[in-house]
């Protein structure tokens, strides 16, 4: 399959690099590789990225690009979430297909988990 024109890195801006990622591997399994004192790079499956040290985040009110994860199980993944300092900043609410909340990491970037309808 040809990667021509298809996304092949995202970058995050974080205030705060090691809570940001102590949060994406304890939650998502996320693995990283520092790149010096103020970036590092992830692997989650297929999609690679970074994080940059800056004070600004993303945020989905401001126009910021939400990114959406799947969940096989939308309690569980939210409950993984707030253990590790999440915090729920859109409660589940359902739209035609699914159900989805959204989310702080502990940088304040807001990410989204979704789940199918009859899905737990």
């Amino acid at each position: 399959m040809s990667q021509h024109e298809t996304i092949d890195y995202l970058e995050f801006s974080a205030p705060d690099l090691v809570e940001t990622k102590r949060f994406f591997e304890q939650v998502f399994n996320w693995e990283f590789v520092d790149y010096g004192p103020d970036y590092t790079s992830f692997s989650c499956g297929d999609l690679n990225g970074g994080f940059f040290r800056a004070e600004h985040v993303s945020q989905s009110d401001t126009g910021g690009a939400l990114v959406v994860f799947y969940s096989d199980d939308l309690p569980a993944t939210q409950a993984k979430i707030e253990r590790a300092g999440g915090v729920i900043v859109k409660p589940t609410f359902e739209f035609p297909g699914g159900r989805r909340f959204h989310f702080t990491e502990p940088s304040g970037n807001e990410f989204a988990v979704w789940t199918e309808s009859g899905a737990p």
